[in-house]
């Protein structure tokens, strides 16, 4: 039992990590106004349990540190995959050029620290991953001074003894990463008078109806599409929209590619607020009927909800299933993710989509067993997309990357490489016939398991020295740390509303995003009570991720 509670064998590093974690996780219930630094209590439990004289086996304590980073940085990437690249388009290219420059700034405001003091540069980036709040650029840094050091020489113990300080340093920063960010959202509403509930106004007349599907209700009236059929119209037109259902001579019918559309016929179509009046020219002008009009009028046609769960239909095109000709189905519009698209023919199906489907009542039972329609199926486990994804990714982050000027090679690591595949993964994944469906709770749960176990074996890692660090001037990292977290995010919140000319809530999801801060982004929400803080820091947070680990390593890499 002594050796169990005080040795270092391996199950006192399991049940060393389990009480850390525990305890750590107890202490982050406690809220001040709201906030709470969460997970972050893990690592100072551990470091004061290392501090103790408490210690893990070295291997075991590598091990955990960086497979906890793997599944922390991988379930991100594969939440953020699918709107990865659709955040550059409209106003997210802005937004992420922004928070380009103050990841930059941050960077450059750390080396000019370095100079200026005298600090150690690789205890800099330390200060600096706490400052943004940033943990797997911490996990890179030690990485990088790991492979470096290993590369040069070095024994482990001095590589292990740098990557301590590292932890150290971002654990003095990392509170004060926190809480600096929420003053400076603060002082950029008092300095702009921002009016909260004036800016909600402004933003949902800005965005019109928050739907992205609208459906058209149109009387044939162009004569350019008399006599012609639903195929060869589409064919004529470059706009997505789905003709639901079509009214002729008092019969409501699911049309068909086949189907000739003459003067005077109604048609229901589905479409995006954007194409409504490239709906409105192709067809003819609008008429005032509702959707309850059209299920009036025809008692033998139904609208039902489809859920996808079978893994073949990954990747198929809706044109492919040929759901029109074989059961007379139509799919006017699909649900992913919380958003809606127009079921158009192009469209790609992946595990998860909630299809709205219109038809009879026997062909849409035809259409839920080709699609599978079993929402047990979704409760499963999707694992081998995972560690698939894993082990390309711990391939792709080991290949030495030459940038000019940079005397090592740059490697993406065990957090860059794991992040890139699973965006790649989330993003192409359906057009590549893989599923890489999740449910949001499995989700979370890979992603808090995986910070978890990272927190606890950086702090007990970090423990033995960190008091020490700390009395022997780390108490400066502090007011480093402040510089590093106040300049960037001050100058980029006055540069974004002056010049960019962004709102609030853009501001808030642009500082919170570009720093990695999901407490910050917590307290946005609830001081705010608003879902655009969340929606425009997800455009930016990809991006952000990736260049805040890329820098750390470029600037250990410059150090060493």
């Amino acid at each position: 039992m002594r050796d169990l509670f005080f040795g270092t064998g391996l199950a006192h590093s399991i049940l060393l990590f389990a009480v850390v974690i525990f305890f750590g996780l107890l202490l982050a219930r406690i809220k001040v106004k709201g906030v709470s630094i969460g997970s972050t209590w893990i690592l100072f439990v551990g470091i004061l349990l290392s501090h103790l004289g408490f210690r893990a086996d070295p291997v075991v304590l590598a091990f955990v540190k960086e497979f906890g980073l793997i599944l922390f940085v991988f379930s991100i990437g594969l939440q953020v995959g699918p709107g990865f690249f659709h955040s550059f388009k409209s106003g997210g290219l802005t937004m992420n050029l922004l928070a380009f420059g103050m990841v930059l700034m941050a960077a450059i405001t750390t080396y000019i620290i370095h100079l200026v003091s005298g600090e150690d540069l690789c205890t800099m980036v330390g200060v600096m991953s706490g400052a943004v709040t940033n943990t797997p650029g911490l996990g890179a840094a030690q990485q990088t001074i790991t492979d470096v050091m290993a590369s040069n020489g070095a024994s482990p113990a001095a590589a292990a003894s740098a990557s301590s300080g590292l932890a150290s340093s971002y654990a003095v920063a990392y509170p004060l990463g926190v809480l600096g960010v929420i003053a400076v959202l603060i002082a950029l509403r008092a300095i702009f008078k921002v009016d909260i509930e004036g800016e909600k106004k402004a933003v949902k007349e800005a965005d019109g109806p928050s739907e992205e599907v609208r459906r058209v209700h149109c009387e044939v009236g162009n004569p350019g599409i008399y006599g012609k059929t639903l195929k060869e119209i589409q064919q004529m037109s470059t706009h997505n929209f789905v003709v639901s259902r079509v009214l002729q001579n008092g019969q409501v019918s699911i049309p068909g590619p086949d189907t000739v559309l003459n003067e005077g016929d109604k048609v229901l179509v589905v479409t995006s607020p954007a194409e409504h009046d490239s709906v409105l020219m192709i067809f003819g002008r609008e008429v005032p009927l509702h959707l309850a009009d059209w299920q009036g009028m025809s008692e033998s046609l139904v609208s039902k909800q489809l859920v996808v769960t079978k893994s073949s239909m990954t990747g198929r095109k809706l044109r492919d299933l040929r759901l029109r000709d074989s059961y007379g189905v139509t799919v006017t519009r699909v649900l992913r993710s919380g958003i809606q698209l127009v079921g158009t023919s192009s469209l790609r199906l992946q595990v998860g989509d909630i299809l709205q489907v219109v038809g009879n009542e026997q062909g849409i039972n035809a259409v839920a067993d080709i699609v599978g329609n079993r929402q047990g199926d979704l409760s499963h486990a999707n694992i081998l997309p995972i560690f698939g994804g894993i082990a390309l990714g711990v391939i792709l982050g080991m290949i030495p990357i030459k940038f000019p000027g940079v005397p090592q090679p740059v490697k993406l690591g065990l957090a860059g490489g794991p992040l890139i595949v699973a965006i790649l993964l989330g993003h192409f994944g359906p057009k590549w016939h893989i599923t890489t469906y999740t449910t949001q709770s499995a989700n979370m749960m890979i992603r808090e398991i995986g910070i978890c176990l990272f927190m606890a074996a950086v702090g007990i890692g970090a423990g033995e020295n960190f008091v020490s660090a700390l009395t022997g001037g780390g108490y400066m990292w502090v007011l480093y740390g402040a510089l590093i977290t106040l300049i960037p995010t001050l100058l980029i919140g006055i540069i974004g509303r002056v010049w960019c000319k962004l709102n609030f809530f853009e501001i808030c999801g642009l500082i919170t995003g570009g720093t990695t801060n999901p407490p910050v982004l917590a307290f946005a929400q609830k001081s705010y009570d608003a879902d655009y803080v969340s929606v425009n820091y997800a455009k930016v947070y990809p991006l952000s991720m990736f260049l805040r680990v890329l820098t750390a390593q470029i600037l250990i890499l410059m150090a060493i």
